[in-house]
Formats: structure tokens, sequence, C-alpha cells
């Protein structure tokens, strides 16, 4: 059984984007589009599991929404506290704060959903998806009435 856990793009309906949609999705979508940046993460796999590391600063747990379905991890956050421009100050540049995100993994098969498990530390959220175990051959008996 072949274990994968890949980016989700579903752009109307496609998941095979080519390098070179990404390559201009990527560069577009940087310029100026601040509030729409997500996490960079890790995806990390071990005989037992795979680990998910995204790097989240300035958000706190409550703000942070994951969710399964279908086989997709859904990872989402929001920002609601929003600094007012208060005694004459305002922003010229604010490229540090993100408003909302959402990232989505597909999710291969042999992993036990129910047992996902999620922590959030030092501005790291690290979700754990455990792999079910593989189910090996096993040898009946074969008994002979007599």
């Amino acid at each position: 059984m072949a274990y994968d856990v890949t980016r989700y793009n579903d752009r109307n309906g496609r998941r095979d984007l080519s390098i070179f949609d990404d390559f201009f999705d990527s560069m577009l979508g940087a310029w100026g589009n601040y509030t729409q940046r997500v996490p960079a993460v890790d995806v990390e796999e071990t005989p037992e599991e795979f680990t998910i590391k995204a790097e989240m600063p300035g958000f706190d747990e409550k703000n942070v929404k994951i969710t399964v379905d279908k086989h997709v991890l859904h990872i989402t956050g929001t920002v609601d506290e929003k600094e007012d421009e208060k005694d004459g100050k305002k922003y010229l540049i604010r490229e540090r704060r993100h408003e909302s995100f959402e990232r989505s993994f597909s999710l291969p098969d042999g992993l036990d959903e129910s047992a996902i498990s999620a922590k959030f530390e030092n501005g790291i959220l690290s979700v754990t998806l455990p792999k079910t175990p593989e189910e090996k051959p096993r040898q009946i008996e074969v008994k002979i009435n007599k």
C-alpha cells in the first residue's frame, strides 16, 4: 500500500496543476496580496505516522480549525483582532499580519482518521496522522473431521 500526503489543489475541479500554473499563481499572488499568504508546512513520515508542521506566528490555537472531509485534511486559521488606526497611527506597509488562510492536504488510504491529533506550541501547529497497521496475511488452519 502506498502512503502519500499531498497538497490538495482543487481549482475548478482540477487537481493536476502544472508547474507553469503554480509559478504564475505564486508570482502574481504575491503582488501586494499579503492577506492571502499561507503558512509554510513540513510533512514528515515515520513507519507509524505522518506529521504536518505549520508555522503560524501570531495565531492562537483558538483561531485554528482542523477538519477532515472525504480524505482531505483542511487547516484554516483567522486572526480575529484588528488593530485600529489609533492616535493618528496608520500603516504604510503591513506584511506581518495574516488575516486568514486555508491549507488542504489529500490523505492516503491507510490512515486512522479518527485518531488524528494536533498540538499548538510556540507558533508551530503539529498535526499527527497515525497510520493503520497493515494487515498481514494470516494462515488459517484447516480442520479435518474424523
